[in-house]
């Protein structure tokens, strides 16, 4: 199945959080944060949206920093995807 955003969508898939701190100490499940950082799947058209242009800033490989509580989660063929707008998307990581 492929996911094809539209407008100002982005569909990014979570980086993996790491499961120990540099302590050492083991993380369960529950005290993981969310990542923040993700990789970009899939890059909607962008035009017209709510009455303003709306040009993409990021491109299908790109590693990008989103907000945290940001988009809509969902799963797809047994991964977890997040599905953003644009203005979402706070920087991309080089």
């Amino acid at each position: 199945m492929t996911i094809k955003p539209l407008g100002d969508r982005v569909v990014v898939c979570a980086a993996e959080v790491e499961e120990t701190t540099k302590t050492g100490i083991i993380l369960p499940g529950s005290a993981k944060e969310k990542p923040q950082v993700a990789e970009v799947v899939a890059v909607g058209p962008g035009g017209m949206v709510d009455g303003k242009e709306v040009t993409m800033s990021v491109k299908v490989g790109d590693r990008v920093i989103v907000s945290k509580y940001a988009g809509t989660e969902i799963k797809c063929d047994g991964r977890e995807y997040n599905i953003v707008r644009n203005d979402d998307i706070l920087a991309i990581v080089e």
